[in-house]
């Protein structure tokens, strides 16, 4: 009998895992209609996007129950994730610095 409270008890959270994965689905399509600037409207599909994954990662992947070591793992990998997002970035800037110093190298005093 407690085997089968168990199995209930999984079935009801892979449910509501799905339930939730579902309604942010329908919240992502909603905020696409909204008229936001791209950086906000990027920012706020990122968001959802990250709490959709975790949600993925957590609970049909199983990792809310592992060990320290994939926690760590984890964390290495966002890490090099958020490293590599910003990449274009900080070449973007570092082109723009460029361009203002020819112009300014180039204007007649």
């Amino acid at each position: 009998m407690s085997e089968h409270v168990d199995i209930d008890k999984q079935v009801r959270i892979y449910v509501t895992v799905f339930v939730s994965l579902f309604v942010l689905t329908i919240v992502t399509v909603a905020v696409s209609y909204l008229d936001v600037s791209v950086p906000v409207a990027l920012a706020i599909g990122l968001f959802i996007a990250t709490v959709k994954g975790s949600l993925v990662a957590c609970f049909f992947m199983h990792l809310i129950d592992e060990k320290k070591i994939i926690y760590w793992t984890l964390a290495l990998t966002v890490a090099f994730f958020i490293a590599l997002m910003a990449l274009p970035l900080l070449t973007s800037v570092a082109d723009q610095v460029g361009e203002f110093a020819e112009v300014e190298a180039h204007e007649p005093h």
